[in-house]
């Protein structure tokens, strides 16, 4: 039996902080998992400038609200979820999700949790565990499943590395140059034909 999993910021929604930094004009916002390998220092920066600019979970929220999934994702993703079971692995967090989630037809999620005061900022995160994406591919490999899986930012290179076979799709240069073990795709009918020769080579193996 087989499994694809799949990051969802980057591969099929755009980068929700991204999305938010053009909508405050706080470039900083900018920054994510494909420019920050270490993830605890990338939301402590998050966080801090949150605060610092007085916005809350609830400005987040409105920015995600208006957001749409990448050109071709929901349809990629249909396909993929009639021949495979699909789980999304992503370092975002439930209370930013739903939205997206709902636009794609509600895939399983593995992701992470925020904590906000009572004012509405957002004073911590939680982690589901840390390097969850990598300990999901292993626990589902321990379950006698065969996972192929695709992402495109530093935080998915553990789960590629334990995977199967394993990915990147819409990667930065930067990321392809320090990981050229994982075959890069640009397009959504590249990847689908890539997870199906790996689908294939595994069924046989």
């Amino acid at each position: 039996m087989q499994i694809v999993c799949l990051d969802l910021e980057g591969v099929l929604i755009p980068e929700i902080w991204i999305a938010f930094a053009e909508r405050t004009g706080i470039p900083e916002f900018r920054r994510t998992t494909r420019d920050e390998p270490d993830y605890d220092k990338l939301m402590r920066f998050r966080l801090d400038l949150l605060r610092r600019h007085g916005l809350k979970l609830a400005d987040i929220q409105a920015v995600i609200g208006g957001m749409a999934p990448m050109d071709g994702a929901k349809d990629f993703l249909d396909d993929l979820r009639a021949r495979f079971q699909v789980i999304i692995l992503s370092d975002t967090f439930y209370e930013f999700a739903d939205p997206m989630m709902r636009q794609l037809g509600r895939p399983t999620l593995f992701c992470h949790r925020l904590e906000t005061d009572a004012d509405g900022f957002v004073a911590a995160y939680h982690l589901r565990q840390p390097d969850q994406k990598r300990h999901a591919v292993n626990a589902l490999k321990a379950l006698n499943f065969k996972v192929i899986a695709a992402g495109d930012s530093y935080n998915d290179t553990g789960m590629l590395a334990a995977a199967d076979a394993g990915f990147f799709i819409h990667p930065p240069e930067s990321i392809v140059a320090q990981f050229p073990q994982f075959p890069v795709n640009r397009s959504y009918a590249e990847l689908k034909t890539h997870i199906d020769a790996a689908a294939a080579r595994l069924a046989n193996a």
